[in-house]
C-alpha cells in the first residue's frame, strides 16, 4: 500500500493530486523551486523539499534532484503530474530503480509513445519527407513534449527553414529535445481525444471522447466531454483506435489518445502517456476520480470489467494570466483575489495574494461545469466566469465568456481555427464601459478629501481620467459634487471624433449607496449593484471591468523615443536576429528579438522599415515589462 506520495510537479496539478491523497489518508510531499517557496502546492503538502534554482531546467526537470527529494522525505511513491518529467522514460526508470512506486505507465510504453514520430510509426503513419509547395500548409511539430510548444504552421515554403529552427530552439528549451518533424496541416479540423485507463491485469477502459478544438497557439483553452456532433460510427472508430494504441505498447495507467477529425475522418496525432489538464471533464461525466484510480492501479489492483456509464455533459475553461488582445502575452503581478461563484469545480494552484511570476505556465485555474445537457453546462460555466472576481493581472476571462456564448460554439460548429477567425471580435472593447466608470467614481467620492482634485470652485466640474484594462482605452470623466455624492457626470473617450461620438452624459444616474467596496446606482430606473475593489497598483476592479486611474501629469522620465521596442512582458531574451546590430536596416514586421516567458516564446518585430539605432537586448538577459529592447528609426519616404 502506498503511504506517502511525492508529486514531481507544481501548481494546480500538484494541488489536485494532493487533494485525492488527503482523502485517502496518504501523506503528501511537494518539491519546489526558489520562486515557488511559498506557493500554494507547497503550503498544502505535508512535507516540502527545495530544488535550488529558478528555471525549470535547474529544478523541476532535474530527475536526480526529484528522486533524491522523494527519498529524503520518506516518500514511497512518485506521481509525475503533467508536463516537466511526466513523459520522460528515464525519469520513470530512475524512480523505480530507487525502489519507489511509479504512478504512471511503464517506461517502455512512455518511450514508445514519447516521440510523436515513433508513435505514428506504431499506428502505421509516416511523417512527411522533403516538403514541396504542393504539401502546404504543413505543421512543424516537436517530437517530444506537448502544450503547443515547438509547433509552427507553415503556409509559405520560404518560411519553412526559419520555422524549423524556431521550433527546434523552443522544443530544446522546453523539453531538452530539439527533434522536430513535419506533417500535413489539416484545415478546419476538430481536436478530439479519447481518455483511456488500463490496469496490470489486461483490462482497458475507454472513457469516452473530449473536444478540445478551442485553442490558442496550439494550446487548449476550452474542453468538453463528450465531444459533440460525433456520430456512433465515428465514436466507435475513435474508441477502437485508442484501445489499439493502448494494447500496442502494453500500456498501464491513465493516458489520452489524440486525433484531428475532419470531414468525418479521424487522423491520429499522438498519445499522451500521462494525465491530461482537461481530465476533470471526464471525471465529471463518468463520476470518477482518475487520480484515485491511478493510485489503485499503481498498487496492483484490478479495474472493474467495465467502466461506469457516462451521464450529462461537462465543460472546462482554462483561466490564464494573459492578454488575448496583445497576442496572448503572459501577464505577471499579484493575484489579489480569485473567487468563482456557483456550483462549479475550481482547480487552481493559486490563492488570494499569491504572486504570478515569469518562470512557469500562465494558467491560473481551471473552471468546470457539469449539467444534464451541453447547453446547460455551457450556460452555467459562462455565468460563473462572468460573475467571478479575478483581481490582479489581465486574464483571458472575458475571452472565455464570449467564446462560450459565441453562436459557433453554442451550435457545436467550432474547429481549431476558431480564434483565427473570431479573435478580433472576441477581444473588442466593451460597448458600455460607462456604468463601471460611474461606479468607480462614486466609490472614490467616499474619500472626499482626495476626490476633488485641484479645483476649489463648486460650480465648475472636476476631472479624472481612467484607462480601461486591458483594452487600453482612456476615458475622461468630468463631474460635480451634489448631495447624493455625484450631481453630474460626463464621460468621453480620449481622442474621440466629436462629430460621431458625443460625451456620454449620465447626469440622471442616482447614487443610492457608495462605499469603498460596494456601489449601488439607479440607471434609468434600474438598480444596479457594483462590487468595487481598489489596490495599491492603481487598478480598480468594478464587477468584471478593470480600470486604472491615471495621474494628472505625465512623468517626463517615462517618455520614449519614437520607434522604441518595449518588452510586452517580463521574460528572458532567448534569441536576437542573426546579424542584428546598431545601424542595421530592418523591414516592417521583421522578427528582431525573441523573449521567453511562462514557457512560451514571443517575437518582437520591427514596427516599421528603417534603421536600428539602439539594441539593448542581450541573449540570456532577463527583462521587466516595459524595458527598452531596441529602437527603430523609421525611414522617411
Amino acid at each position: 500500500m502506498i503511504s506517502s506520495v511525492l508529486v514531481a510537479n507544481r501548481g494546480e496539478i500538484a494541488c489536485r493530486v494532493f487533494r485525492t491523497c488527503r482523502e485517502q489518508g496518504i501523506r503528501t510531499v511537494a518539491v519546489h523551486s526558489d520562486p515557488d517557496a511559498d506557493a500554494l502546492h507547497v503550503r498544502e503538502a505535508d512535507l516540502a523539499v527545495r530544488l535550488p534554482g529558478a528555471t525549470p531546467a535547474d529544478t523541476y526537470l532535474r530527475a536526480d534532484l526529484v528522486v533524491k527529494a522523494a527519498l529524503d522525505a520518506g516518500a514511497d511513491a512518485v506521481h509525475p503530474g503533467y508536463g516537466f518529467l511526466s513523459e520522460n522514460p528515464d525519469f520513470a526508470r530512475a524512480v523505480t530503480d530507487a525502489g519507489l512506486t511509479w504512478i504512471g505507465p511503464p517506461p517502455e510504453a512512455i518511450e514508445a509513445m514519447a516521440s510523436k514520430t515513433r508513435a505514428k510509426e506504431l499506428m502505421g503513419i509516416a511523417p512527411l519527407g522533403e516538403v514541396t509547395a504542393a504539401d502546404l500548409p504543413v505543421l512543424v511539430k516537436a517530437a517530444a513534449g506537448g502544450g503547443g510548444r515547438g509547433m509552427r504552421v507553415v503556409r509559405e515554403l520560404a518560411d519553412l527553414e526559419a520555422e524549423l529552427k524556431a521550433a527546434q530552439a523552443e522544443a530544446l528549451s522546453a523539453f531538452g529535445d530539439g527533434e522536430v518533424f513535419v506533417e500535413p496541416y489539416v484545415e478546419g479540423g476538430r481536436h478530439v481525444e479519447v481518455q483511456v485507463l488500463a490496469d496490470t491485469h489486461g483490462t482497458v477502459w475507454v472513457l469516452g471522447t473530449r473536444d478540445c478544438s478551442l485553442q490558442r497557439r496550439h494550446q487548449k483553452v476550452i474542453e468538453e466531454a463528450p465531444a459533440p456532433g460525433i456520430g456512433p460510427l465515428l465514436r466507435d472508430e475513435l474508441h477502437e483506435l485508442a484501445a489499439r494504441a493502448v494494447r500496442s505498447v502494453a500500456y498501464v495507467g491513465a493516458g489520452t489518445v489524440e486525433f484531428l477529425v475532419a470531414d468525418g475522418t479521424a487522423h491520429f496525432l499522438e498519445m499522451n502517456t500521462r494525465l491530461q489538464v482537461e481530465h476533470p471533464v471526464t471525471e465529471a461525466v463518468f463520476g470518477l476520480d482518475l487520480v484515485a484510480l491511478q493510485l489503485r492501479i499503481a498498487e496492483g489492483e484490478a479495474l472493474d470489467p467495465e467502466p461506469p456509464a457516462p451521464s450529462g455533459h461537462a465543460v472546462e475553461a482554462r483561466l490564464y494570466a494573459e492578454d488575448p488582445a496583445a497576442g496572448f502575452a503572459p501577464q505577471t503581478g499579484t493575484l489579489h483575489r480569485l473567487a468563482v461563484p456557483g456550483s462549479v469545480r475550481l482547480d487552481t494552484g493559486y490563492t488570494d495574494g499569491d504572486p504570478i511570476g515569469v518562470h512557469y505556465d500562465a494558467m491560473l485555474a481551471k473552471v468546470v461545469a457539469h449539467a444534464p445537457t451541453r447547453a446547460a453546462a455551457v450556460r452555467a460555466l459562462a455565468g460563473a466566469l462572468e460573475r467571478a472576481a479575478v483581481h490582479g493581472p489581465v486574464t483571458n476571462r472575458d475571452l472565455l465568456v464570449r467564446s462560450l456564448r459565441h453562436p459557433e460554439f453554442t451550435a457545436a460548429r467550432m474547429d481549431t481555427g476558431f480564434y483565427e477567425r473570431h479573435l478580433d471580435d472576441l477581444t473588442a472593447p466593451e460597448e458600455d464601459p460607462y456604468a463601471p466608470l460611474a461606479a468607480a467614481l462614486a466609490r472614490a467620492a467616499t474619500g472626499r478629501s482626495r476626490f476633488g482634485g485641484f479645483r476649489n470652485v463648486p460650480s465648475q466640474p472636476h476631472g479624472r481620467s481612467y484607462r480601461s484594462v486591458p483594452y487600453d482605452t482612456v476615458y475622461e470623466v468630468r463631474y460635480r459634487h451634489g448631495r447624493s455624492v455625484l450631481e453630474a457626470v460626463s464621460v468621453a473617450r480620449e481622442g474621440a471624433d466629436p462629430d460621431t461620438e458625443t460625451p456620454y452624459d449620465i447626469a440622471g444616474v442616482r447614487v443610492l449607496h457608495a462605499a469603498p467596496h460596494r456601489v449601488v446606482l439607479d440607471i434609468g430606473g434600474v438598480r444596479r449593484t457594483f462590487d468595487v475593489a481598489a489596490y495599491d497598483d492603481g487598478r480598480v476592479h468594478v464587477n468584471g471591468a478593470t480600470l486604472t486611474e491615471l495621474p494628472r501629469f505625465t512623468d517626463p522620465s517615462e517618455q520614449r523615443a519614437p520607434g522604441s521596442l518595449l518588452a510586452p512582458m517580463p521574460g528572458t531574451v532567448v534569441r536576437v536576429a542573426e546579424g542584428l546590430g546598431e545601424g542595421a536596416a530592418v523591414t516592417a514586421g521583421q522578427p528582431l528579438i525573441w523573449l521567453e516567458a511562462m514557457k512560451m516564446e514571443h517575437r518582437i518585430v520591427a514596427p516599421a522599415s528603417g534603421t536600428l539605432t539602439a539594441l539593448h537586448a542581450l541573449v540570456g538577459r532577463q527583462v521587466e515589462v516595459g524595458a527598452l529592447l531596441a529602437v527603430v528609426q523609421e525611414e522617411q519616404s
